[in-house]
């Protein structure tokens, strides 16, 4: 019986997109015939995943998962929104998110190689379910959040099932006071953050990019005013631009908080939280946000078939 080498299941799984354990199955029903392990692969319907690879992945599913202190936020994307509704995508949303919050983990790569519960790897139950499932899937990114005393809270919206919808938001409050009072804070802002898509906590987190594109496009409005009141123009207008971006400065949308900022919010809340409340991070995921769909051109598809295209 031949020996199956680590390498000759690499090449297997890079050829046909399968599990590491599908693969080390193939090769051993058939003595370590690559070929016919692709094919052994291709009548149990294991090879899926590679011939799917190329399609744009844009929906799916966000989750979010909190446990005490610490919380994360996934999203992982399918080909359609139907997907979203198959509890067996869900399930793996979900199984995900946990692992990526047990281990603390912010970073997609690394994630992918973890353990998967009855499976090898992340990365595997991903290309498994490729397979059953008929579509092409990607992990694409996730975030944990830490404090070392306080809460992490979650909120979900568009929810399809506990934890998954289409927007996801983690939010850490660092606190030694009471852990109720810090968690229902720490829910009312995630909510704020799903709805008003602040880019950054403080005007100091935000990208200087950013900042700097805004400052030309103050710069290029006033345009031949004097430089010292040109000056001035730029940082008002930059104040302005921070209330509406920068979460600890923009106004609440919750009715109850009376206008205040979510800055005045937290400060407010140590009264009855019974300590000093720090809010140190936020995530929020919304599904698909940045991803180039591909757009079939019906007409121009048909023009390239009739000309031998």
């Amino acid at each position: 019986m031949a020996t199956i080498t680590a390498a000759l299941v690499k090449e297997l799984r890079e050829m046909t997109g399968a599990g590491m354990m599908d693969c080390k199955g193939a090769l051993s029903a058939v003595d370590g015939d690559i070929e016919a392990a692709v094919d052994w692969l291709r009548k149990k319907g294991l090879s899926k995943a590679a011939k799917k690879a190329d399609r744009v992945a844009a929906e799916g599913l966000v989750g979010a998962a909190v446990r005490g202190n610490s919380g994360v936020v996934v999203e992982v994307n399918s080909e359609t929104d139907f997907v979203a509704r198959n509890e067996e995508f869900q399930a793996l949303v979900r199984s995900i998110a946990l692992v990526a919050l047990e281990k603390g983990i912010s970073d997609a790569e690394v994630l992918k190689g973890q353990h998967y519960p009855g499976s090898t790897t992340v990365a595997d139950a991903v290309a498994n379910a490729i397979a059953t499932i008929g579509e092409n899937m990607t992990l694409r990114r996730v975030a944990h959040l830490h404090v070392a005393h306080g809460v992490v809270n979650q909120y979900v919206h568009g929810m399809v099932s506990d934890g998954l919808g289409r927007i996801g938001v983690i939010v850490a409050l660092e606190s030694k006071g009471d852990e109720q009072q810090l968690s229902a804070l720490a829910r009312l802002i995630a909510l704020h953050v799903a709805a008003a898509n602040p880019l950054a906590l403080d005007p100091s987190a935000l990208d200087p990019a950013v900042t700097e594109r805004e400052k030309n496009v103050l710069r290029d409005k006033n345009a031949g005013k004097p430089a010292n009141v040109l000056d001035k123009i730029v940082e008002s207008g930059l104040k302005t631009y921070f209330k509406e971006v920068c979460l600890i400065d923009q106004v609440s949308i919750h009715a109850d908080h009376s206008n205040k900022t979510i800055g005045q919010v937290v400060k407010d809340a140590e009264k009855t939280v019974g300590a000093p409340v720090t809010l140190t991070g936020f995530v929020r995921y919304a599904l698909g946000e940045g991803i180039q769909k591909q757009e079939s051109d019906f007409a121009a598809e048909v023009a390239m078939i009739s000309s031998g295209g």
